[in-house]
């Protein structure tokens, strides 16, 4: 199962690498007979990306790869520069409609509302931020106050840690509750699933 992690100058280190360790872990954990997530970080090119408060991120991939994904995952974090780059937003544009799963974590939701992929569902985001995703897509439904939520094969998480309750959550949908339940137990993480 491929899920691509997209990962841009100043993305919020948790927001990326919570979700990262949850499908790692989930993995490992895997029946034998059972395919493993295989987690890539994607960036605009092959360079060192630098997240929030220094950590230096090398890429997997970069957006001229041909992989397909079955989860697209969006971080959030100051999303500025990304969301006025418009080779970012044409790779989401791109992968957000051929991915079998999108979800975005705190202020990726931001990214996913300027590629077009969230465009009128109910959304959440950052609670720092829910006013400012209001204002900007005015078509959303931004809810405060809820871990994650979803509308079809797009979800959203609130900020920062939600993004690993979600991403427990997606391998609940994406192999099953006993296989989530047993990643946050070997985690030590206690699951909000709300």
């Amino acid at each position: 199962m491929q899920v691509a992690i997209l990962i841009f100058d100043d993305v919020e280190v948790l927001d990326a690498m919570g979700p990262f360790e949850v499908f790692s872990v989930a993995s490992r954990l895997r029946p034998a007979d059972s395919d493993p997530f295989i987690v890539s970080l994607v960036a605009r090119s092959n360079k060192v990306v630098n997240a929030r408060g220094g950590l230096k991120l090398i890429p997997d991939a970069a957006f001229d790869s041909t992989a397909q994904y079955d989860l697209l995952l969006v971080p959030g974090g100051v999303t500025a520069r990304a969301e006025a780059c418009t080779e970012t937003i044409r790779w989401l544009a791109l992968h957000g409609t051929t991915s079998k799963l999108v979800a975005s974590v705190c202020t990726g939701a931001f990214l996913l509302a300027k590629a077009g992929i969230l465009t009128d569902q109910s959304v959440t985001t950052h609670w720092e931020d829910t006013d400012a995703l209001a204002g900007a897509y005015p078509a959303l439904t931004v809810l405060d106050n809820v871990r994650w939520l979803n509308s079809g094969n797009i979800y959203t998480s609130a900020g920062i840690s939600a993004g690993i309750d979600l991403s427990l959550h997606l391998v609940e949908v994406m192999t099953s509750a006993d296989r989530a339940l047993r990643t946050a137990k070997q985690m030590d993480y206690c699951w909000d699933k709300n």
